[in-house]
């Protein structure tokens, strides 16, 4: 077995300002580690795994380097990352690589979308194969969302008794399925016959344009799009039905979602990263990470759902909820963090108060997805969580409520509603 990580490259992630400028996504600390790294904990799990792949067109990049060194040494197991030459779409790059993927025979491979969060039931969709598909067949990870939110999700019709693909949509106009994409995949090393089929096509049809860079364009494949749409009722293609958590992590509001879900998660998977209340140590409430470099009053308050980076400084009686502090972060002394992300190395003096609005999905629906609003709704900015970039002042006494500040400002008042360039 083997598992591909699908990580993208530098032109996306725009919904993922400022926070994108200092790390690649992938990296982006979430719950405490590295987004990618709870995909690759997942795949380093299942038994037979021989080799992870990261794939995607970032340059080589040094955190990058650094990062899959040391998952190597923490998961014993092989971590390359394939560069591609361009954003070559889901399945293009998978097909561009497809030797290094099938070498030394690999009989089945996992594609999993970075940008996810999920308990990644990777074991359950072997088992699920082996009693409903044949060996060739492929299988998708679905889960349900409610009949508004599929609309923005790839939407899979399957039938009930045997959960094959019967029909599959990519972000429907109208209502299809309330069954969507969890961009969590199951192959076989058939499923390049298939998207080589894509490839051949592209081509022909690229013939017929007189275009100077059409070799690249016929490599561009969407898996979703292009491949599963045609396998869709050809027997070949099942979904396997998630109860567990599963979301998005498009924009940085809901890297604070699948923060709680991931720190819910530790107190089976990971109970020694979560903090505990102590004698002389700070008031922790719910699920908390502190990194053991971080140094904290101990009549701060922390939590629900709080991460503390590398080197972060609390000082006393801080208040911070539903928030990420990135490493070497300075929170002085009866500040209030809430439903917040202080970058890297930034500052927030005394008394100040930096909060924003929770983007979460409504509690009361059990299918709800978080929703990946535009940053801007009739001309004003949705109020969503406030995000500082990295070594960002904010002066003592202030508020902050709602905004977006670029990286490398110091303020001199408060902000409301606003993007700080």
């Amino acid at each position: 077995l083997k598992a591909v990580i699908l990580i993208g490259g530098p032109q996306k992630g725009t919904r993922f300002r400022p926070l994108s400028f200092e790390v690649p996504k992938p990296l982006f600390p979430v719950a405490g580690v590295p987004m990618v790294q709870h995909h690759i904990e997942a795949c380093a799990k299942v038994s037979g795994m021989k080799e992870i792949l990261l794939m995607g067109f970032y340059q080589p990049h040094e955190a990058l380097s650094r990062f899959l060194v040391s998952a190597q040494q923490e998961f014993k197991i092989p971590i390359r990352y394939l560069q591609e030459y361009a954003a070559l779409g889901t399945g293009g790059g998978i097909y561009h690589f497809r030797d290094q993927i099938l070498s030394g025979g690999a009989e089945a491979f996992f594609v999993l979308n970075a940008d996810v969060c999920s308990e990644f039931p990777l074991e359950e969709m072997l088992e699920f194969r082996q009693q409903h598909g044949d060996s060739h067949s492929f299988v998708i990870l679905g889960t349900t969302a409610n009949r508004t939110q599929a609309l923005n999700y790839g939407c899979i019709v399957a039938s009930a008794d045997t959960q094959e693909v019967q029909h599959y949509v990519e972000k429907p106009s109208t209502f299809v399925s309330e069954i969507i994409n969890c961009g969590i995949y199951l192959f076989t090393p058939d499923i390049f016959q298939h998207i080589g089929e894509v490839f051949q096509r592209n081509q022909q049809e690229l013939a017929l344009e007189e275009s100077s860079n059409g070799w690249q364009r016929a490599e561009v494949i969407r898996l979703e799009q292009d491949v599963f749409t045609a396998l869709a009722g050809s027997g070949k293609l099942y979904v396997y039905k998630t109860d567990g958590f599963w979301s998005q992590i498009k924009s940085a509001g809901s890297a604070i979602y699948a923060s709680r879900l991931y720190l819910k998660q530790y107190s089976k998977s990971h109970p020694e990263r979560l903090a505990q209340n102590k004698p002389g140590s700070p008031v922790i409430r719910g699920n908390v990470y502190i990194h053991p470099t971080a140094s904290i009053d101990s009549t701060a308050v922390l939590g629900p759902n709080v991460s503390i980076g590398e080197g972060v400084t609390v000082g006393a009686g801080v208040r911070v909820r539903e928030s990420i502090v990135l490493h070497g972060a300075s929170l002085h002394d009866h500040t209030c963090v809430l439903n917040t992300i202080v970058g890297w190395d930034s500052t927030i003096g005394r008394w100040a108060r930096v909060e924003g609005t929770p983007s979460d999905p409504n509690p009361n629906d059990p299918y709800a997805k978080i929703d990946s609003e535009t940053l801007f709704r009739d001309g004003r900015l949705t109020p969503s969580i406030t995000i500082l970039g990295c070594s960002v002042t904010i002066p003592a006494e202030v508020v902050i409520l709602n905004s977006i500040v670029l990286p490398h400002k110091e303020l001199s008042r408060s902000y409301k509603n606003q993007i700080i360039l």
